[in-house]
């Protein structure tokens, strides 16, 4: 059976990816910090008949991203998914530098992290998925630190992609436009959920590029509302 970690999936996007793997007859490492939230999302993965456990880690320290890879390293892992991230929306003159730091702890330095660690036990034909954000192209006011963690990590993935090529290991981006979860809910500002897309589109795109045979390679997938980008 394939193994996959998928980080961040509690809920939304991850705990959706987390899912369809798992009916694709991957063997899920679902991470998270929130337990009760992980419970759920292994509880609905094992009501299908997949196979599912937690991993609880806290990516802004090096002690949880270290204690996620030591966990991993016994065999081989097929899938990585870097799905964690934190927003935090503000102007940029209020920013702390904690708020910065954890910005670019959890957002970007775990994911260079995981996959530094994790690519060893990566054979061919496996892939590293990082869900990005249409922020990792455009800026937009008051989002400016993240923003800039995920043009950080698109460009850090995309010259990973370039190394990892000759060991045919795959690294696909994914670059959502606004998706419909709590998130908003704590957020100021005009948000239609009418213009957002599901956890469970964004699942299907991750689905159909990992799916695709191993020397085929889809690297980048944006996924929106067709009356496009709030």
């Amino acid at each position: 059976m394939k193994r996959c970690l998928i980080t961040g999936a509690s809920r939304g996007i991850g705990r959706a990816i987390a899912v369809k793997c798992a009916a694709d007859r991957y063997d899920v490492i679902a991470h998270g910090r929130d337990q009760n939230a992980l419970i759920e999302t292994v509880g609905l993965i094992e009501a299908s008949g997949g196979r599912a456990r937690m991993m609880i880690a806290d990516l802004s320290t090096r002690a949880g991203i270290d204690r996620i890879i030591g966990d991993l390293g016994k065999g081989s892992l097929d899938l990585l998914v870097n799905n964690a991230g934190v927003a935090i929306v503000k102007p940029f003159e209020q920013i702390s530098d904690e708020e910065w730091s954890q910005t670019l702890a959890v957002n970007v330095t775990a994911p260079f992290m995981l996959i530094r660690g994790l690519a060893p036990i990566m054979p061919e034909g496996s892939s590293i998925v990082n869900v990005l954000s249409v922020a990792a192209r455009t800026g937009f006011p008051h989002w400016s630190g993240y923003c800039m963690s995920k043009f950080a990590l698109d460009g850090l993935a995309r010259s990973i992609r370039e190394e990892l090529r000759a060991r045919r290991i795959r690294v696909i981006n994914i670059y959502p436009s606004a998706i419909r979860t709590s998130m908003w809910e704590g957020i100021e500002g005009d948000w239609s959920a009418d213009r957002m897309v599901s956890p469970d589109e964004v699942a299907e795109a991750v689905h159909f590029a990992i799916s695709r045979p191993a020397g085929v390679l889809i690297e980048d997938i944006s996924v929106g509302d067709i009356s496009g980008t709030l």
